[in-house]
């Protein structure tokens, strides 16, 4: 697959940039919801995205050889789809032409979630959340 396909099964959901808070105990992951200060929460998109690993030091790189190691994406993620074997929901943009879909779905994290910096980090874990999972 080449970097251009791997980068088009991104559905615009954003919940990668979602903050995660992993318990010290379980190495549970715990969705926050606050997202990364880079995203524009109306898009979805990374306001910065070919420097964000350069500008968040804890953003991840999402590639094709290690997809298995990212078992807390969401399920709905199309990575994470694709390496369990599953078909595309209806609502991926490459199934419904229209990268619109995964908004109306509700998938995305689109007017959901609040930028890291209007958080103390001290309240982040008053911020933890529950997807509900497709």
């Amino acid at each position: 697959m080449s970097q251009l396909e791997w980068e088009s099964l991104c559905d615009g959901c954003a919940r990668c940039c979602m903050i995660k808070l992993q318990d010290d105990e379980t190495d549970e992951v715990h969705y926050t919801s606050l997202v990364c200060n880079l995203l524009d929460q109306d898009s979805c998109q990374c306001t910065a995205y070919s420097q964000r690993h350069a500008r968040v030091k804890n953003c991840v790189v999402l590639t094709v050889d290690r997809i298995s190691d990212f078992h807390w994406l969401p399920k709905s993620c199309a990575y994470r789809t694709l390496a369990e074997g599953r078909p595309l929901e209806w609502w991926h943009p490459l199934v419904s032409g229209s990268a619109d879909t995964v908004h109306q779905a509700e998938i995305s994290v689109q007017g959901k979630v609040r930028a890291e910096s209007e958080v103390a980090e001290a309240d982040e874990q008053d911020m933890i959340i529950r997807w509900v999972e497709m």
